[in-house]
């Protein structure tokens, strides 16, 4: 098989989704290859939020999600607003700093008491002591986003083909001219590398060094609990939301660090992690702590050096690794990826400091440095 396409993207996760579906709005031909199944990893398996008010793609993540339903033409389950809750005054200053950022970019932040935050979270305890209230961002649902943006990339005449892990990227002049797979030869106009962990492996046989580490990110999942007004809720270094059958989903670090290149079965809830996230909810949400954890869920996150993602055109190759805050920001992410394939420039915002020249110089032991280091066997 030897077929051509205007653009070819590695990883069906949501950013690789999201950026063929933009792209196949506009007419182009795009496959998607995934070594794995659609949205396998991390992208189906997170907390859901959409509240990234430090990227540079902040406003175009809010103006997008209340319309993407609509976009999309599938449901995705996005809910407006969310709730910050404090159970000790370090944090609840930590999360006044917070407010007092979005005031100065203009988003609207109420700063709530402890009796209105328990109003506003009716399984919060006596030891909420107060909080945030954004008034923009949200949640979704991951599992039926990453679905909906592959059903919607097929209406638009995409491909996806599951199981077919890219083995080889050919180059001619510098340029990429295609990728070699256990299924046969794909040529393409323009690459995207929206792998996650494997993109520096995938990059590096071609010249392109993406500095990244991959960590697990475990969550685990309530019985329901009663429906709030408002399912959107951190704390106590928790991140997650209630679903709309009542369960409380919830993550949030440590990380454990693995190799780079490992493959999903690695994602497995394998670690004593489970177990602090539980006691985290059950602090968090005092009268919802008699619900059990009926599953667990883990996903492979890549962390670039400092944090940020990494969304950069080098030739006819867009760069596309989120460093852990893919889901949120993925329609925003998508249009991107269409203007840099496109365009060759962001229309909608200055993501300068996204790029990957930023690193250049970065010391060769960076992940001794900062203690990302894999355990023995994980």
């Amino acid at each position: 098989m030897n077929v051509h396409y205007d653009v070819i993207v590695i990883g069906a996760g949501v950013t690789g989704l999201s950026s063929a579906w933009w792209l196949a709005r506009d007419g182009l031909s795009v496959l998607v290859l995934d070594k794995g199944v659609v949205g396998a990893e991390a992208s189906s398996r997170n907390g859901g939020g959409a509240s990234h008010y430090q990227s540079p793609l902040f406003a175009e993540e809010q103006r997008l999600w209340p319309m993407m339903d609509d976009l999309l033409g599938y449901p995705t389950e996005h809910q407006r607003e969310r709730v910050i809750i404090a159970t000790n005054e370090h944090d609840l200053d930590h999360y006044h700093f917070v407010a007092d950022n979005c005031d100065e970019m203009g988003w609207p932040v109420d700063r709530i008491d402890g009796q209105t935050a328990r109003e506003m979270v009716p399984i919060a305890g006596d030891n909420c002591l107060g909080g945030i209230h954004f008034r923009f961002g949200g949640h979704a649902n991951p599992q039926r986003t990453v679905q909906a943006f592959a059903w919607a990339l097929k209406d638009q005449g995409g491909r996806v083909i599951q199981h077919c892990p890219v083995t080889e990227i050919t180059t001619e002049g510098g340029k990429v001219t295609g990728v070699t797979t256990p299924q046969g030869h794909f040529s393409c106009g323009a690459l995207v590398v929206a792998a996650g962990p494997q993109i520096a492996g995938l990059l590096a046989p071609i010249g392109i060094d993406v500095p990244l580490m991959a960590g697990r990110a475990e969550m685990i999942v309530t019985e329901p609990a009663p429906l709030m007004a408002l399912g959107g809720v951190d704390g106590n270094g928790l991140y997650g939301r209630q679903t709309m059958r009542g369960n409380l989903a919830f993550g949030g670090g440590p990380h454990e660090w693995i190799d780079t290149a490992a493959q999903g079965p690695r994602a497995r809830p394998t670690t004593p992690l489970s177990r602090s996230l539980a006691r985290r909810v059950a602090e968090l949400f005092p009268r919802a702590s008699h619900l059990n954890v009926i599953r667990s869920w883990a996903g492979i996150v890549e962390n670039t050096p400092d944090g940020r993602p990494i969304l950069d055109r080098i030739d006819n190759v867009v760069i596309a690794t989120m460093s852990g805050v893919g889901f949120g920001l993925s329609p925003a992410t998508g249009h991107a990826v269409r203007d840099l394939v496109v365009d060759g420039a962001c229309s909608f915002t200055d993501i300068a400091k996204l790029t990957l020249a930023r690193f250049a110089g970065l010391e060769p032991d960076w992940r001794e440095q900062r203690g990302w280091l894999p355990l023995t066997g994980a």
